[in-house]
């Protein structure tokens, strides 16, 4: 009688670190393409909006393939559907690093929106499986945590595989090599799921959740408001990494290497702050204050860092990285900027598993993810038509201030959602964001 026996807890921590080994891959090759934007100008030619649309792409095939991806999920589970996507991943790092022609590496930066958005679906959904109760925002945070070392890594390339930038290409075939831990961490996660369906009782999977136009009127207002305030922070939150290195080149005079490492402070900053926010999240609730909180604290940083002095330069000894000197002024945004990129996400993406029924998480999060993406489809590509229509570069650093200017405005409706989100948990058809998770709740 297996079906009334629950895995021993090393189970869920053992998944953990195997979809998070396939995160680390999946994070590692969409930003393995930001430190080398100056190369791909300089020695292939191409504009601020090419590079833009490196990111616009990807984003355009996630819209095409979120909610048929959530179908997936929701049909044949996230053993399956992380190892499927995970070799998407793999084979469209190649396809981008292969040729200098735009056109393929659209293609390629195309095909990993195709395998990476719903990657990351399966995984929050996975993630919502073995976790729900007490312990979900902490596991949430821990898989990010391990996500964003994959970007970090990607920031200090430029340092630890200095060799590799002397061309544009070489640092694509590393993302390449890197893309393996796709396809390493979702047959390591199918192994031990396989046998824990064999020898535990992992409970009967929910319904599947029909795709119909009609459903998605079902969500509640604060799905609504959770997924308003999911493409505002995402849209203003990656097109700026994107672009940052090369910003921070261009418009301050920092080194690849010193850009790269101030890049990193927002995925390195929420490496070690979001398990922690998400522990403080579970022990006094508050939900929609903390991602209220998050969203205006965002709201003055690009400002600040197109227009105040840089500030004393602060010195910085490291493994992988010579002397860096940094501005204090820009060393400050950006670390508060990784305060905001950890407290976030960490509240909102476990929100949705208080506010939607488990079996209608996967098709949640995919549509979550696609609203998302159509933001983060647009304000690439814009901020690169802004960057060349107003001629920003070296000798033009007033072009870039445009470009920051969009992301201040997208960081009011932030706050305006988050408000909304409070506001509606506040009332009777509260869905319990702003209380302590119980003991009672955890699977």
């Amino acid at each position: 009688m297996t079906e009334n026996i629950q895995p021993p807890k090393i189970y869920r921590w053992l998944i953990l670190i195997f979809i998070s080994l396939a995160m680390f891959g999946n994070y590692y090759v969409y930003d393995s393409t930001g430190p080398i934007f100056d190369l791909l100008k300089s020695q292939l030619g191409f504009t601020d909006q090419q590079l833009g649309l490196l990111y616009t792409v990807y984003s355009i095939a996630a819209i095409i393939v979120l909610l048929i991806g959530g179908f997936i999920i929701d049909k044949y589970g996230t053993r399956k559907s992380i190892l499927w996507f995970g070799a998407i991943c793999l084979v469209a790092a190649a396809v981008t690093g292969s040729t200098a022609n735009i056109n393929v590496m659209l293609f390629g930066r195309f095909l990993l929106g195709i395998g990476a958005e719903p990657l990351i679906v399966a995984v929050t959904t996975a993630l919502a499986k073995w976790f729900k109760g007490k312990e979900l925002s902490f596991a949430f945070g821990l898989n990010l945590t391990f996500a964003r070392l994959g970007s970090v890594a990607a920031d200090w390339s430029p340092a630890w595989a200095r060799s590799s930038f002397n061309n544009w290409q070489d640092p694509l075939w590393l993302a390449t090599m890197i893309a393996s831990t796709c396809v390493i961490g979702g047959v390591l996660n199918w192994i031990l799921e396989k046998r824990a369906e064999e020898k535990y009782g992992l409970g009967e999977q929910g319904e599947t959740d029909k795709l119909e136009l009609r459903a998605l009127y079902s969500f509640s207002p604060s799905y609504w408001y959770v997924v308003g305030l999911c493409v505002v922070f995402y849209s203003t939150i990656f097109p700026f990494r994107a672009f940052a290195i090369k910003y921070f080149i261009e418009a301050h005079g920092l080194s690849r290497e010193a850009g790269g490492f101030l890049n990193s402070f927002l995925p390195l900053s929420a490496m070690i702050a979001t398990p922690l926010f998400g522990l403080l999240v579970d022990k006094i609730g508050k939900r929609s204050l903390f991602m209220t909180v998050g969203s205006i604290i965002i709201l003055p940083l690009f400002l600040i860092v197109t227009y105040a002095p840089r500030g004393p330069e602060i010195h910085f000894w490291l493994p992988f990285f010579d002397s860096v000197s940094l501005p204090l002024t820009l060393l400050i945004v950006m670390s508060i900027l990784g305060i905001a990129f950890s407290l976030i996400p960490a509240v909102m993406w476990p929100a949705v598993a208080y506010i939607v029924e488990q079996r209608r998480l996967g098709s949640a999060y995919s549509l979550m993810t696609l609203c998302q993406q159509v933001g983060m489809a647009a304000i690439p590509w814009l901020i690169g038509f802004l960057n060349d229509f107003f001629e920003a570069g070296p000798e033009n650093h007033s072009g870039y201030a445009p470009g920051m200017w969009l992301f201040s405005i997208l960081g009011l409706f932030g706050v305006f959602f988050a408000y909304m989100l409070k506001r509606a948990e506040s009332g009777p058809q509260s869905h319990g964001l702003e209380t302590i998770t119980t003991k009672s709740s955890e699977n």
